[in-house]
């Protein structure tokens, strides 16, 4: 998504998680704990999100990553964030999900994620963006699992501000949808 809101031209590979192809040696030397995503840009090769974005946002953008230390760290508590209470929380919902994959019991999730949206719907009733005003690589990374909570069998419902800041980035212009799992029925829960 990152890659088109810069305008920069790219090769998107899929890649299915159950296939192997991730435990392969090819895929291994571009990441050694075989995981996505990763991005080869020249002579630069890099795994994990977050750094990908600053890489791209240091190399390829404007404002996206600021200067000023209080807004960059603002950025990184987003960042922080994505990889506590979103990543155990909707990220953690939908994979169980989606790919059967449990990094916490359920309920724990769900529990994580209504605790961190009560939270960030406070913050978006203030708040335009992650860090206030400002677009930045934080409200990037947080997006896809925050958009992508109800596969997880998490509603969005609740969240009219999150709501709205989630379709403040989908009406950015080259804004690309990550592609959605179905959602859980009413049976599946």
């Amino acid at each position: 998504m990152f890659l088109s809101l810069l305008g920069l031209p790219y090769e998107k590979i899929n890649v299915d998680p159950k296939s192997g192809f991730l435990k392969q040696l090819e895929y291994r030397r571009l990441n050694p704990h075989s995981l996505v995503p990763v991005i080869v840009d020249g002579d630069v090769t890099l795994h994990e999100s977050t750094a990908i974005l600053v890489y791209l946002a240091r190399t390829y953008g404007d404002n996206w990553l600021p200067d000023d230390p209080v807004r960059e760290a603002l950025v990184q508590q987003w960042f922080s964030y994505c990889s506590g209470p979103i990543a155990y929380g909707p990220c953690a919902a939908r994979r169980l999900v989606v790919y059967d994959e449990e990094l916490v019991p359920f309920v724990t999730a769900i529990d994580i994620a209504t605790k961190f949206f009560s939270v960030a719907e406070e913050h978006f009733s203030k708040h335009v963006y992650a860090i206030g005003d400002m677009l930045t690589v934080a409200d990037i990374a947080a997006y896809t699992y925050i958009a992508h909570a109800p596969e997880g069998g998490i509603s969005l419902e609740p969240y009219p501000n999150l709501t709205d800041w989630l379709n403040r980035i989908e009406d950015l212009p080259g804004f690309v949808r990550m592609p959605r799992a179905p959602e859980p029925s009413l049976e599946d829960a």
